[in-house]
Formats: C-alpha cells, sequence, structure tokens
C-alpha cells in the first residue's frame, strides 16, 4: 500500500447500488482500497458487527446521500450516527437533489459535494477533491480514465456508468417502474453481484410460487440499473416455443431481421449479434420449461434474468429461491401503505397472509377501502378464497386465488394425479415444513393416492411437479405449502374428499416413530411434528380421532418440557374442549388432557386459574383412580406447586410431603416422580426459611437424579439449579457460581437460549455476580434476561417480574437510583395486580423500593413501606422468617437514619437474635445484623455496649437483604 493509498468504506441505500458501483469503481481506479457496506458482505452477517469492523478499518467513509438514504425506516440512521460518533472522516456527497430538512441536523453542518447532473468528467473530479481535498495527489496514483484517455485501447465495457449520465437505453421495452417496490434489498444484491460475476453471458434464474414477486423484482432490477445498459428486452417467455418470435421482435428493433426470413433464422441472427455485443439485458419472464428454454439462451458479454416457478434450472442457469418477504419487510409495507396500523396489528395481518407480496398488497388494497382489520381477518379465516379474488392490484397480472387456481389446473391438466392428491394432503397439514418420510412410511395406508404404492419414486415424482408450477416449496428431507394456497384448496375441496384427507392426514400422523417427549435429543421430532398439531384447522380435524388422543398428549407434554406454555395452554384448551364432550369429565384421557391444561395455565403465570382446574382434576382422580394412583399422586404434586407459587408455602409443603411419603411407598426412593416430589419438597423448605434443611435435601436429590437420569437431564439441571441457589443464599456466593455457570452452559447446550429454566439460570448467575460485586456483568447478564423474558413470557410473566426487579436492585448497587426507582414502582405495581398484596413476591418488591428510596433520601416514605412490608411479611411468614429479619434490618437501617436509635437499636436486638438462632453467628447475614446493630448503638450514644458487642469499634454496614430469587 502506498503512502497515497486510502482504505475507504461506501455507504449507501440499497436502491441506489449502481451510484455505489461507480463510486467504487472511480476510487478503486485512484488507487484505494474500497468496502461496499452490502456488497462486500454475505447474507447471515451480523451488520451492526461487519459495519463496527468496516469502520474500524476505514480511513473514511464515503456517505451517498439520497433520499432513500435518509429514509426514516432504513438501518442507514444508525450508520451515520455510528459513524459520526467515532474518530476519522466522514466525506458526504449527493447524489440526487435533496431538499436540506431532508439531512439530519446532525450532519446538515458538514461540507459535502454534490455529483447529480454532472457529467462524467466532472462528477469524477469532484469526488475525488471531496476524498483528497483541493490538491489531489500525485505520483503513483492513477486517475479514473487514464488508460482509456492517454492510451489507444478500447474502453472497459465492464465499468459502471454514471448514473445520471444517461436516461434509459435506447432499446427499451420494460413496463413502467412500482413506485410501491419496497424490500427484497438482500435478494437485489444477490442478483446484481450474481450477475456481475463473470465476462461472457451470466444467466441468473429467479424461482418461487405464484405471488411471490419474481416479474416485480425483474422490473425493478430492469429500472434501478437501466444506466449500466444500452438494451434491456422484456420477453414473455411462458410459452417456449414463441421465443423465436420475440426475438424477432428484438432483433426487428435492432435493425437486423430480415423480412424474408423465418422467426429461427432471425432469432439465430440475434444471438450472434448478442455475442459481440456489451451492456445487455434480457429478461425471460415465467420461462416454465427449462429444457426447451436452454437452446435458446444467448452468449456473450452480456446477462439473462429469468423469473420462473420451476425450480429445475440447475445446469442452465445461477438459480437462486426467492422466498416470502421477512417480517420486517411486511411490517414496513403495510405501515408504509396503511395509515395508522400499528406494528401489533400489522405483524398479526402479515402472520395471517403469511408474508406473501400479493397477498399483502390484495390486503393493503382492501384495508384502504374501508373494510376494518378485524373484518379482514374474519373473512380471511372463514372465506378465504373469496377475500383472495378480490383485487385491484395493479403489477400483478391476477388476484392470488385465481393464481393458485390456474396453477392447480394446469397440474390436473397435465395428468399427475398422484402430485394432486399430495398437494391437498398437504393443505390438510400446517404450513410448516412436512417431513417426506411421514408418507413414505405411511403410503400403503393413504387412501386418497391411488398410484402404485409400491412405486418407490412415486413421492419423488409427485413432488417434482408441485414444485415445477410452483405450488410447493421442496427441499432435503420436506416439503412446504404455503398458508394461503392451503386455505384456497381447502375451500376447493368437496366434503367427501376433505374426508377421506383428513383420514389420510390422521394416518400419517400415527404412522410417526417420536420418541421421547420429555428428551431432549428427541425434540426435533416432535417439533417437527406440533407445529402442524398447534395449527388450528389441523387440531380441529384430527381432535376426535382416539388413535391420535396418546400422541396429542404427548404432544402437550413436549411442549410444555421444552418451554412452549402459549402453544400448550391453545392445543390442551382445543383438545379438553373436543374429549370432554365426547368422553366426559373422568375419563382418563380427558384426566390428563386437564392435569396438562393446568400446568399450561400455570406456566403462563396465571396461578389462580390454574388452582382451580388442578384441584378439580385431583379430586377427580382421586375419586376415579384412588389416593395413591400415579397419576393422582402427580395432580397432588403439581397442586401443591400451585399453592406454593401463589405464595401459600405451609400448605405446599404439607401436600408435598404427603405426596413424597405416598411415592416412596408406591414407587420407590429412585424413582424420577419421587425425586421430583424431594426436589419440589426441598424448594418449599428454602422458601419457608429452612434453608439448611432445603440444602441436605437437595444435595441428595441432585446426586440421585445423576445417577439416576444423566448429568444433562433437565431434571438432573433442575436439582443442580436449585442447590446451587441455595448455597447462595446460605452465603457461599463463590461455590454457587461454579455451579450456576456449569447449569448455565449445559441448560444453553441441551435446551436452548431461550429456554425459561435456561433464563432461569442465567438469571440466578447474574444476582450472584451482583452479590460477588461483579456489578456491570450482572447488569449486561439481567439485561440480556429480561429481554428474552419479555419476548418469551410477556411483560408481566412473574418471571419477567422477577428479572426486572433484579436488575432494578443492580442499578441501585450500581448507583443508578432513579432508574432503579422507576423500574421496583412499575414491577410492584405489576406484581401487585398479578400476585397480589401479600404474595412474597410482591412483598420483595415493596421491601427494594422502599430500600431505592432511603437511599435516594426519601426517608419518611421508606419507613411507611418497611414498616408495611414487616407488617405483612411477620403476618404471611413468620416472625423468624429469613425475610421477615431482613425487613427488619431494613427498616432499622432508616429509622437509625431518622435519628430514631432508641426503634432501631430494639429492631436489630430481636433481629439478631433471631439470626443467631437460625443461622448461626458465622453465618454471613448474622454477622452483619451484628454489625449493624453495633452501628447503631455508636449512633443512640452507647458505644460501650456495641464496644461489648463486637470487642472493638465497628463501622456501620449498611447492606440490603432483599430477597432476589427466580
Amino acid at each position: 500500500m502506498t503512502d497515497t493509498t486510502q482504505r475507504f468504506f461506501v455507504s449507501y441505500a440499497g436502491p441506489d447500488r449502481a451510484w455505489a458501483e461507480w463510486v467504487g469503481w472511480q476510487l478503486k481506479r485512484a488507487g484505494h482500497q474500497i468496502e461496499l457496506d452490502r456488497w462486500d458482505w454475505h447474507t447471515g452477517d451480523d451488520f451492526v458487527q461487519r459495519m463496527n469492523l468496516a469502520l474500524e478499518r476505514a480511513d473514511a467513509m464515503v456517505a451517498l446521500y439520497s433520499s432513500n438514504y435518509f429514509a426514516t425506516e432504513r438501518w442507514t440512521r444508525e450508520e451515520w450516527s455510528a459513524r459520526v460518533a467515532v474518530r476519522g472522516r466522514l466525506v458526504p456527497v449527493v447524489i440526487e437533489p435533496l431538499a436540506e430538512d431532508k439531512i439530519p441536523a446532525l450532519l446538515a453542518g458538514r461540507l459535502r459535494k454534490d455529483l447529480h447532473g454532472l457529467d462524467e468528467t466532472a462528477a469524477t473530479a469532484a469526488l475525488l477533491e471531496a476524498v483528497h481535498g483541493p490538491n489531489p495527489p500525485t505520483g503513483p496514483v492513477a486517475f479514473p480514465g487514464a488508460a482509456s484517455a492517454d492510451l489507444d485501447v478500447e474502453p472497459d465495457p465492464q465499468r459502471p456508468r454514471l448514473p445520471s449520465s444517461v436516461g434509459l437505453p435506447e432499446v427499451w421495452n420494460v413496463r413502467r417502474r412500482n413506485p410501491d417496490f419496497a424490500g427484497r434489498e438482500a435478494a437485489m444484491l444477490q442478483l446484481r453481484t450474481g450477475l456481475l460475476n463473470g465476462q461472457q453471458a451470466v444467466v441468473a434464474a429467479l424461482h418461487g410460487m405464484g405471488g411471490i414477486g419474481k416479474t416485480q423484482i425483474a422490473v425493478e432490477y430492469a429500472h434501478r440499473f437501466a444506466s449500466q445498459y444500452d438494451l434491456v428486452w422484456w420477453i414473455d417467455a411462458e410459452q417456449a416455443d414463441q421465443l423465436p418470435v420475440r426475438y424477432t421482435e428484438l432483433a426487428d428493433r435492432l435493425g437486423i431481421a430480415k423480412s424474408d426470413a423465418r422467426s429461427e433464422a432471425n432469432a439465430h441472427t440475434l444471438l450472434q449479434h448478442l455475442r459481440t455485443r456489451h451492456r445487455w439485458l434480457l429478461i425471460l419472464d415465467n420461462a416454465e420449461q427449462p429444457d426447451q428454454i436452454e437452446p435458446w439462451l444467448p452468449e456473450g458479454p452480456g446477462h439473462v434474468l429469468i423469473t420462473s416457478r420451476n425450480p429445475d434450472w440447475h445446469g442452465i442457469a445461477h438459480h437462486s429461491h426467492l422466498d416470502v418477504f421477512t417480517r420486517t419487510d411486511s411490517l414496513a409495507y403495510f405501515q408504509a401503505r396503511i395509515p395508522g396500523i400499528t406494528t401489533e396489528q400489522a405483524d398479526l395481518l402479515a402472520q395471517d397472509l403469511g408474508d406473501l407480496p400479493l397477498a399483502l398488497a390484495q390486503a393493503a388494497g382492501v384495508l384502504r377501502s374501508g373494510m376494518t382489520l378485524d373484518r379482514y381477518r374474519q373473512l380471511l379465516a372463514n372465506n378465504t378464497a373469496r377475500l383472495l379474488q378480490e383485487s385491484d392490484v395493479r403489477d400483478y397480472p391476477a388476484p392470488l386465488a385465481a393464481t393458485v387456481e390456474i396453477a392447480v389446473a394446469r397440474l390436473t391438466g397435465d395428468g399427475h394425479p398422484d402430485a394432486t392428491a399430495l398437494l391437498r394432503l398437504g393443505a390438510f397439514l400446517g404450513p410448516e415444513p412436512i417431513p417426506t418420510a411421514w408418507l413414505e412410511t405411511a403410503r400403503p395406508n393413504l387412501t386418497t393416492i391411488l398410484g402404485d404404492p409400491d412405486d418407490p419414486m412415486w413421492l419423488h415424482n409427485a413432488l417434482q411437479h408441485l414444485s415445477r408450477f410452483g405450488l410447493a416449496r421442496t427441499d432435503f428431507g420436506t416439503f412446504q405449502v404455503h398458508r394461503l394456497t392451503q386455505a384456497i384448496l381447502r375451500t376447493q375441496t368437496g366434503s367427501d374428499l376433505a374426508a377421506a384427507v383428513c383420514d389420510d392426514v390422521a394416518t400419517a400422523l400415527t404412522s410417526i416413530n417420536l420418541g421421547d417427549p420429555h428428551s431432549p435429543a428427541d425434540w426435533p421430532t416432535w417439533t417437527s411434528l406440533t407445529v402442524h398439531l398447534t395449527t388450528p384447522h389441523v387440531t380441529t380435524t384430527i381432535a376426535d380421532r382416539p388413535t391420535l388422543r396418546p400422541t396429542l398428549s404427548k404432544a402437550v407434554a413436549f411442549l410444555l418440557a421444552s418451554g412452549q406454555p402459549r402453544a400448550a395452554h391453545d392445543l390442551t384448551t382445543a383438545l379438553h374442549q373436543a374429549w370432554s364432550c365426547d368422553l366426559g369429565l373422568d375419563h382418563p384421557d380427558v384426566l390428563t388432557c386437564t392435569e396438562h391444561l393446568g400446568h399450561a395455565t400455570a406456566s403462563l403465570g396465571d396461578y389462580a386459574k390454574a388452582r382451580s382446574i388442578i384441584e378439580d382434576t385431583f379430586a377427580r382422580r382421586r375419586r376415579v383412580l384412588g389416593e395413591d394412583h400415579p397419576d393422582t399422586l402427580q395432580s397432588a404434586n403439581n397442586l401443591a406447586n400451585t399453592l406454593g407459587e401463589l405464595g401459600d408455602h405451609a400448605a405446599a409443603r404439607r401436600m408435598q410431603e404427603d405426596v413424597l411419603t405416598r411415592r416412596q411407598s408406591v414407587l420407590g426412593e429412585d424413582h424420577p416422580d419421587t425425586l421430583q416430589s424431594a426436589g419440589n419438597l426441598a424448594g418449599t423448605l428454602g422458601a419457608l426459611g429452612e434453608r439448611e434443611a432445603a440444602r441436605r435435601m437437595q444435595e441428595d436429590v441432585l446426586a440421585r437424579r445423576q445417577s439416576v437420569l444423566g448429568e444433562d437431564h433437565p431434571d438432573t439441571l433442575h436439582s443442580a439449579n436449585n442447590f446451587a441457589n441455595t448455597l447462595g443464599v446460605l452465603g457461599d456466593h463463590a461455590a454457587a457460581r461454579r455451579m450456576q455457570e456449569d447449569v448455565l452452559a449445559r441448560r444453553r447446550r441441551v435446551l436452548g437460549e431461550d429456554h425459561p429454566n435456561t433464563l432461569h439460570s442465567a438469571g440466578n448467575l447474574a444476582s450472584t455476580l451482583n452479590a460477588l460485586g461483579e456489578r456491570e456483568e450482572a447488569r449486561r447478564m439481567q439485561e440480556d434476561v429480561l429481554a428474552r423474558h419479555h419476548r418469551v413470557l410477556g411483560e408481566d410473566h412473574p418471571d419477567t417480574l422477577t428479572s426486572a426487579n433484579n436488575l432494578a436492585s443492580t442499578l441501585n448497587d450500581l448507583g443508578e437510583r432513579e432508574e432503579a426507582r422507576r423500574m421496583q414502582e412499575d414491577v410492584l405495581a405489576r406484581r401487585r395486580r398479578v400476585l397480589g398484596e401479600d404474595h412474597p413476591n410482591t412483598l420483595t418488591s415493596a421491601n427494594n423500593l422502599a430500600s431505592i428510596l432511603d437511599d435516594l433520601g426519601e426517608r419518611e416514605e421508606a419507613r411507611r413501606m418497611h414498616e408495611d412490608v414487616l407488617a405483612r411479611r411477620r403476618c404471611v411468614l413468620g416472625e423468624d422468617h429469613p425475610d421477615t429479619l431482613t425487613s427488619a434490618n431494613n427498616l432499622a437501617h432508616t429509622l437509625s437514619a431518622l435519628r430514631r436509635h432508641t426503634e432501631a437499636v430494639d429492631l436489630l436486638k430481636d433481629v439478631r437474635a433471631r439470626a443467631l438462632h437460625i443461622l448461626g453467628a458465622k453465618h454471613p447475614y448474622a454477622a452483619s445484623v451484628t454489625r449493624n446493630l453495633a452501628a447503631a448503638l455508636i449512633a443512640a450514644g452507647r458505644t460501650y455496649e456495641a464496644q461489648q458487642l463486637t470487642g472493638r469499634k465497628p463501622k456501620r454496614d449498611k447492606r440490603r437483604f432483599g430477597r432476589k430469587r427466580q
């Protein structure tokens, strides 16, 4: 690298790609190194990380200012804000007329160069002056155009043209640009990059289902890069035998056609002409027959863009599958076209429509005409085909319903009955990928597929035809039918045929070998099934089939075990409604379903409703199955857990002790259910303040589970998590940290990053780090856990509120007390509403908020709150509970600060006596209370008593012991 060489990061908005190519080319020709923010990066790269790395490497950033660049929804606002904040130069160049108020105030005062309206020579000079300053370097740097200006050589045909220097190509027949085109920047980038890779004719094929937007991308590409071509010609290629005629029209436009020649001869003349011509683009739209298209593909230094439903372009073109919009693009599309629609409304509508561009466009048109969103979604659910027949979308030739109907008619007309039958079978499953192994296994028993059941290629052939007509997407081991295509097909299927198809769906689902729903090793198989079972039309179709009841019950158990309580609740609600009507509330299958419903309800945080459901199930099982039946004991276990979640730990303890005794007798000491009861009882003992007893029990349960289930079993990890928490509560934070780090690593690997149990572990480790003084790391972890809890469980879920409580406490420890106060006030209000005034977790938040107020100097309010919490904890938890002692200790501190020293001393003496009795003199909490009492005695003028207490002049220890429980 010479002294004059610099590294530039060229920042641009996607629609300005042609400008970015020109700027990059000019700077490279000037001897510099270039990175385009989207050109040089790959799909799947972390954008923020790549941008930061590029900015670190760059000497300066060249920013291409345009209306696209400063569009409110673009990520480029993040980019220029980040760039202004870092050291280095920002080189703004304006590539189109831009009103001053369109440029953010942060950038408005910077000098910038206008490139628009200039010829190429002037624009090049302006760019280099912006980069180099008024005195460009001399010497080894080669100025743009030097080779062609000073040497007698042909201009480089690959050299980008200045976009504003030319209008549309002289030879051009592309339809007008769609002003509503949105999104698809990644697809556009992939297409442009692919077409630029090569000196000879490059053929690119975009394939995907009808309504996906293939033609729209082709039109946008032609307009966006029109300046880089001399010839752009659009050809309707649906009828491959008409290609010679279409080529003859282009040949005639170029003046090379012979009037007395046949179309084939003129077509060959055109192909020969394109071999020697640069800068041309042919667009073959809706080409469906690759073998008939291939002989007519031109060669030479130009580009061919093919759009097709058919994916079979292997060996002919660089092909890429065009998928539906990303959800981000769908939201942006709706919010730009439907005034007043909220993000939540747009998200629900996009989900209903499967993010299909044509469906989005049709929906936007209907909603703009006055229909309410709720009415549209209702019609979409109940009258899909009729609704999707309505369309005034000008840039699509037919509404979605007609597009599907035409494709199905062609499939049927071409004589592919097995493909048609397979398509209808797929329509009655869910919109997620369907494993082909299901159908291979069930094939001998499928009645609607009439071909030879022993034909080993039947499925391959059927899927090939579905893929060819864009009716299904095929991948390795799966195929997938879009949800709207499914809905249209279901409405077009008569009742008798629909019943037969549903029988085949049930047959396929009962043929699957799924494994253990509680074993993470088998979860991928269960996931592939439950994404279909939880689709409403599938649930309704198969819920009443006796052969599927065991599979459906296990599916709910999987959803609960894998941390998907909402899906479990919705599926169980539908099953319970169907089964209880047919079988009665006391049928064993219905009772199992009701048990799962109670479990799911509790997992969603609605403990009061869960209690009602579980109590009813327990009563019925006792009557039907008996006191000691394993299912009855499971209901009793679940009821005890729910009582504990409601804060009634004493009642929970009584039930858990009884269940544990019965399970030990019926099942044995080491049975997993017995260990479940022992672990639950240990947790309740800890909640009741009997922490040494809890530790001993948890240690035993952990050892047994490691022996019986293995180190990585979810139940073993649950025991290890609880044991580590108890060690922390007992003051051994170092040991707790070691165990929590191990459990977190294992849970991440076994359960996944967002499983509620993984989040518990992360939150627990963060609290331990805070206790160890590593507060910034604790804060980082707690912020991440809180964000994940918000997304996974919702804002008001008890686990989410625990995360917020813990983060607020850490913020207070970091000195960010106003933010801590705001968060804790919010948590307290939510916990009061969700859990009630006297729930232990609510009292934890009230205690922590009072301590924050004390730190902020609002001591009278702090005193009032501490007194209220102390009174409630004495009533709810008892005089000797550690949390009660914490409240008394905190109240004493506030009283001392208010100079009510005698009251503080009396309170702390009582706390100390109880702490010594319960915890022993060596426990950190007891030692801390002793120091606090000594400090209070000194403040009260009773120094001698303080010295007698500690043996030396004590220092005041202002600590917070707000309970932080996950």
